[in-house]
């Protein structure tokens, strides 16, 4: 049992060694969104966002966004670090409902949160507003500009 119990304690350390800069999450707002980051340098990050909403019916939709840290603050030293991030990327979503239809566009992001220092969790509010154009029979530009959400991610 203890052969057993140090392999797998190996297993889980040598894949959280390997998964460095990596980080997991959810964001929701009118749905459901899994979350993944990849810090590649020690202020810029890749967001790749994959979710279900349901504010007009069923949507599936994805978001890649490439953020820039702003700044980091040290307002609770015990607790954690607050920071401010802002990012841009692609964004495309499928529409369900009706006759359905096809988003492509860009997204904006504002992120304030705190990355605590005890536990490797990152926790923020963000606002991410997009603009597109919607290829369905009726067409047009299509805009989400309320797009407020709560995020948390397991930071490896």
């Amino acid at each position: 049992m203890k052969k057993l119990f140090l392999a797998l304690a190996f297993v889980f350390f040598a894949a959280s060694a390997s998964a460095q800069g990596w980080g997991l999450g959810a964001r929701i707002n009118a749905g459901v969104q899994l979350q993944g980051e990849y810090h590649f340098a020690s202020e810029n990050y890749l967001d790749a966002r994959l979710g279900i909403a349901f504010p007009e019916g069923l949507n599936l939709d994805l978001t890649v966004l490439y953020q820039w840290n702003i700044g980091n603050w040290d307002w609770t030293p015990k607790a954690g670090t607050w920071f401010f991030d802002a990012g841009v990327g692609p964004q495309a979503a499928l529409f369900l409902k009706d006759n359905g239809g096809v988003y492509v566009g860009a997204a904006g992001d504002a992120k304030f949160g705190i990355k605590f220092n005890k536990v490797p969790i990152k926790l923020a509010v963000d606002y991410t507003p997009g603009l597109g154009l919607m290829c369905t029979n009726g067409g047009g530009f299509r805009g989400s500009w309320f797009n407020f959400g709560l995020s948390c991610v397991y930071c490896f």
